[in-house]
């Protein structure tokens, strides 16, 4: 098995949360999550108040070359070019945020929840909101397998 050098001197460096809630016929609903470059933290909450359900919150630590590799899905985004001016605003019906520390470059995006393509097109900058949207849903993807293989697998199957 071959062993890639992970170059942790870049992970120090490296932070994104990201957040997408609403509020409506259940109260506050949301979900978050965040990754902290070199100690690995991944935090996640679940707020979701349906059926009478409380707030989830877990957390983990990944290893570096999950963190590399979260870190490249990013850049290779190139998120960071984009901006969320052109966006619609979020409202209390729903807003997204991201926020992204590589380096020296920080920025954060605001929009309103997207509910389907159709809200992507309709926009006035449907390609960054685009790129917004799919970065957002990968990373929301794979923060939510972490967390699901941490919490629920059991290695020895009876």
């Amino acid at each position: 098995m071959a062993s890639f050098p992970i170059e942790t001197e870049s992970l120090d460096e490296f932070y994104v949360r990201y957040y997408v809630g609403h509020k409506g016929r259940f109260g506050h609903e949301f979900i978050e999550f965040e990754l902290v470059g070199l100690s690995g933290k991944l935090r996640y909450a679940n707020n979701s108040n349906y059926a009478g359900e409380k707030m989830i919150r877990k957390e983990v630590y990944v290893s570096p070359a999950v963190v590399q590799e979260v870190k490249r899905i990013v850049e290779e985004s190139e998120i960071t070019k984009e901006d969320d001016s052109k966006w619609k605003e979020p409202t209390p019906q729903g807003r997204q945020e991201l926020e992204i520390k590589i380096g020296n470059e920080h920025i954060a995006f605001t929009a309103a929840e997207v509910g389907s393509l159709a809200d992507i097109n309709d926009s006035e900058d449907p390609e960054g909101l685009r790129i917004f949207y799919y970065l957002t849903m990968d990373l929301k993807s794979l923060m939510l397998s972490l967390i699901s293989l941490h919490f629920k697998v059991n290695p020895i199957p009876r």
